[in-house]
């Protein structure tokens, strides 16, 4: 079907032919061959800037293309967006399933809610919109961890293959590889990467040998040579163990990294903040350990930090409960422990083995076996909630998923980006979306 269009152009020749006031004659008009019903959906959009109930019709890639189309793509993706997350206000809205390989080893997620799937060797690539648009094939045989260092680089490792390999999706091609080497000791060969993370400028990596040596790598992302290194240490105890989680926190400029392992007598291990500035930990903390802070042997199952918020966050691994500390006022003891606020939850119902969180948006997400819960903030005057001060009083905890949502498997990895809540569950393919509804008005129950 064709759409005429008469463009009137703004010439002598124009204006001298008007035979009426407020009418000109053209004598080029333009024709342009696009759907008509989709046109009318767009021509609703740009008159109340909201997407109009006729495009179901279409999928979000249709409009999407026409959008670009005619050039006002940046105001379609602004009202095709979700809603800000609300984690007690939120459904499956999808499930992403690459077609080949489809169980997930790890994914990363942009800002804007794109997101990178690795499964196998391959990664498959889904814009803000959740389509596919490529996949690409790495050498290694499995990828356990992935970081987007630019918009179309991405940076991999693998615990059964050496070395932190960065690959361009918009060439398909490998484009760099780091290795751990040192001369000086024959040791240090077919080092692996455990954990990754970025700055602006610099990428961080850790990895650790065969006998368990390891270390913190700092590469420069524009020559992908290593600058620095941070704490190489030996593995041999809980407290030197390579770690498993990096996160950089660009409003100090600190690298935080923990690490954890269980075993027969339960959770161990630390969280160490260097500054790679002067390559100094500036803070650290083991569990168990002494003081208050191991809760009596109740040490962490999970940490995660919130950058934005400048705070780290603990899930203890026998009672369940959640641990605050300002980055800003640590110390010995730096944490506040969240308490149940919540009449209708219901207790954590004993030993729980596979405990995991999130932090993004303000919010904490915590993964107990299958099932999903946030730990919100709660607005107050003044800081504080009738009959209560201090930190705890300022989250409250909910469900996120609803029974039949945590039968689903046990939770492996959460991660949030663009309004939308990343989850996969241990077997099970593919990985989960969560939104929240336009018409949220849930309120946390207090």
């Amino acid at each position: 079907m064709h759409m005429r269009f008469h463009l009137k152009k703004k010439t002598e020749n124009d204006q001298k032919s008007k035979t009426k006031i407020g009418r000109s004659i053209s004598s080029n008009p333009v024709f342009i061959d696009r759907d008509p019903e989709i046109f009318s959906v767009l021509l609703s959009l740009l008159r109340t800037n909201q997407i109009p109930s006729a495009a179901r019709r279409f999928s979000t890639q249709e409009l999407a293309d026409e959008a670009a189309f005619y050039g006002i793509d940046s105001h379609f993706r602004s009202a095709a967006a979700p809603p800000p997350f609300s984690g007690i206000d939120a459904s499956i809205v999808k499930s992403i399933s690459p077609a080949s390989e489809g169980l997930p080893s790890t994914f990363a997620v942009a800002d804007n809610g794109a997101v990178w799937i690795a499964h196998g060797g391959q990664i498959s690539s889904y814009d803000w919109s959740l389509a596919h648009t490529g996949t690409l094939r790495t050498h290694l045989d499995e990828i356990d961890s992935i970081c987007r260092v630019w918009t179309e680089i991405a940076a991999v490792g693998s615990e059964s293959d050496a070395g932190l390999h960065f690959y361009d999706f918009s060439s398909s091609r490998h484009v760099g590889s780091v290795h751990w080497t040192d001369p000086s000791d024959p040791r240090i060969f077919k080092a692996r990467v455990n954990a990754i993370t970025a700055s602006e400028t610099s990428v961080f990596a850790s990895f650790d040998c065969p006998h368990r040596e390891n270390i913190v790598l700092e590469i420069d992302k524009e020559r992908i040579q290593i600058v620095s290194q941070l704490g190489r240490q030996s593995g041999n105890q809980a407290k030197h163990m390579v770690p498993s989680k990096l996160t950089f926190v660009p409003a100090t400029g600190v690298l935080v990294g923990t690490a954890i392992t269980s075993g027969a007598f339960g959770y161990s291990g630390y969280i160490r903040i260097w500054d790679p500035r002067s390559g100094d930990v500036v803070w650290e903390t083991n569990e168990p350990g002494a003081g208050r802070s191991s809760r009596f042997g109740d040490s962490f199952a999970d940490v995660d930090v919130d950058a934005e918020g400048l705070s780290i966050f603990k899930l203890c691994s026998k009672s369940g409960d959640l641990g605050m500390a300002d980055m800003r006022r640590l110390g010995d003891d730096p944490w506040v422990y969240l308490e149940e606020k919540n009449p209708s939850m219901v207790n954590y119902g004993g030993e729980v083995n596979n405990l995991l969180m999130h932090c993004c948006w303000g919010q904490v997400f915590v993964g107990r076996d299958g099932s999903l819960e946030v730990w919100s903030r709660v607005q107050a005057h003044g800081g504080s909630i009738e009959g209560e001060s201090g930190r705890e009083g300022l989250f409250r905890r909910n469900f996120v998923d609803k029974r039949g949502d945590s039968e689903r498997g046990d939770i492996k990895k959460i991660e949030g980006g663009g309004d939308r809540l990343f989850v996969s569950r241990e077997g099970v393919e593919g990985i989960e979306v969560w939104e929240s509804s336009h018409t949220s008005g849930a309120v946390p129950v207090s």
